[in-house]
């Protein structure tokens, strides 16, 4: 089932303190066009510039995951993408007037509520997913994490978290559909270790930490005195240890709050390999460092499978056959060039050449060397980019090509080989014009490449 790509019916701003700076923070969220992701705008600097939540640009991910470009910075964005991600969004433009997203209460429950008050607009253009075809794992030495992917059909979590704490040992959590995660896992908040936060404090961080936007854990003996010292440190009443071994300001949403956090820490983190997944992630020790390593793999596969030939299997019917195929397209003998296609989306197409020796042009192209000419695979191309642009159209149009760029020819094609044609919409259709790129196949090698520009006009009468 094609699903569409969705953005925020109306904007909204979420204030708050920046957990490490401790400066206070405005974001504006927007809604964004098709196929313009998740960014960052940071608009209290000269020229406003744009960061892309794209793991290529993570800098650290000591105490949070911090985004840099051109030396523009946004940090702590983790909670933010998660509530994006959980809520079913693709495009949102996110301006901000300092270098840290605000922590509120330390989970994604603000921002998740304030998308629901905003509400979900569906857009044209159809959401691509990152789909988990195999397994793909990475182990972390520095932390001990391990985190793996494998195949499903919705996007799911499991994630096991183990401290040497008697109060907060192993703990697992699992999320079984990213629909349920405003229900589940939105309020889940971070937490710390007691002993951490005098540590954090004297390395010039948690600056915004306040003890009433985390879980505050403490797993060694402390005394009144020394709590009653840490409480006025971070100017807050005076607290007691609850006897699970939990400062008494909050109460816990979940017995395994804990670990529900990393896996929206997980959410969050994975969110900038830029693609919303289906598949089945599973983690045991995550951490931000950890996570970001994952998503860049995600993404690095993700990018491979671009460059894969499309399945093909001769036993389906195709969706567009030959004689369809005539209604769109004026080409006849010795001139049409595309067989069937077997998948058509709003931004891609596939479609299958059978490429025999009783093409007439192998009599002349080479009688003792039969070569198909590289200027049909760009014809075959072209027309196949056509039934892209026409088979979505009401009425009569044809295409005309006005300019062929970055053209590649690999490997010579000959009789017996099936071509594979994937031409993508480059974007989306403006003033009649398209702009495509076309790849041809032969098995999983690539034999012909090249870009389009098309105009559309509609036929007289």
């Amino acid at each position: 089932m094609n699903v569409k790509q969705k953005t925020l019916a109306k904007p909204f701003k979420i204030e708050g303190v920046g957990l490490h700076t401790g400066v206070n923070v405005t974001m504006n969220f927007l809604p964004a066009p098709e196929n313009h992701g998740f960014k960052f705008k940071r608009v209290d600097l000269k020229n406003q510039p744009v960061i892309d939540a794209d793991v290529d640009l993570v800098v650290d991910t000591s105490r949070g995951t911090l985004l840099e470009k051109n030396g523009a910075r946004i940090g702590t964005i983790e909670h933010t993408l998660a509530a994006l991600i959980g809520m079913n969004l693709d495009n949102v433009l996110i301006e901000v007037d300092n270098e840290e997203a605000p922590i509120i209460d330390g989970s994604s429950r603000y921002f998740a509520e304030a998308i629901e008050k905003a509400g979900i607009v569906e857009q044209e253009a159809e959401r691509e997913y990152f789909e988990i075809k195999k397994k793909i794992e990475i182990f972390d030495e520095k932390s001990g994490a391990t985190i793996t992917a494998l195949p499903d059909d919705d996007y799911r979590l499991n994630v096991l978290i183990s401290f040497p704490s008697i109060v907060l040992n192993n703990q697992f959590a699992t999320l079984d559909s990213i629909s349920n995660f405003k229900t589940e896992i939105a309020n889940c908040r971070t937490f710390v270790f007691l002993h951490e936060l005098e540590v954090l404090m004297k390395m010039n961080l948690i600056k915004g930490g306040d003890l009433d936007n985390a879980i505050v854990i403490i797993d060694k003996e402390i005394n009144q005195k020394e709590l009653n010292r840490l409480a006025d440190l971070f100017k807050h009443d005076r607290v007691e240890v609850k006897p699970q071994g939990i400062l008494n300001n909050i109460d816990l949403h979940f017995d395994n709050e804990c670990a529900r956090h990393k896996l929206l820490d997980v959410i969050g983190d994975l969110a900038l390999c830029g693609k919303h997944i289906k598949g089945r992630i599973i983690a045991s020790k995550p951490g931000h460092g950890a996570n970001t390593v994952f998503a860049k793999a995600l993404k690095n596969e993700y990018l491979k499978t671009l460059e894969r030939a499309p399945a093909y299997d001769p036993n389906i019917p195709p969706v567009i056959d030959v004689s369809k195929i005539k209604d769109f397209l004026p080409h006849r003998y010795p001139f049409l060039m595309v067989d069937k296609i077997i998948s058509v989306t709003d931004n891609e197409i596939i479609g299958i050449k059978n490429v025999t020796i009783n093409e007439h042009f192998f009599q002349g192209h080479f009688p003792e060397e039969p070569v198909m000419p590289g200027v049909l695979l760009i014809e075959a191309m072209a027309q196949t980019g056509g039934l892209l642009v026409l088979s979505r159209l009401k009425g009569k149009y044809s295409t005309y090509f006005i300019r062929i760029d970055n053209v590649k020819f690999r490997k010579k094609v000959v009789p017996g080989d099936t071509l594979i044609f994937k031409i993508t919409l480059n974007s989306p259709i403006r003033r009649g014009v398209a702009s495509m790129k076309g790849v041809t196949y032969v098995g999983n090698k690539i034999v012909a490449e090249s870009e389009f520009l098309a105009q559309i006009l509609k036929k007289t009468e």
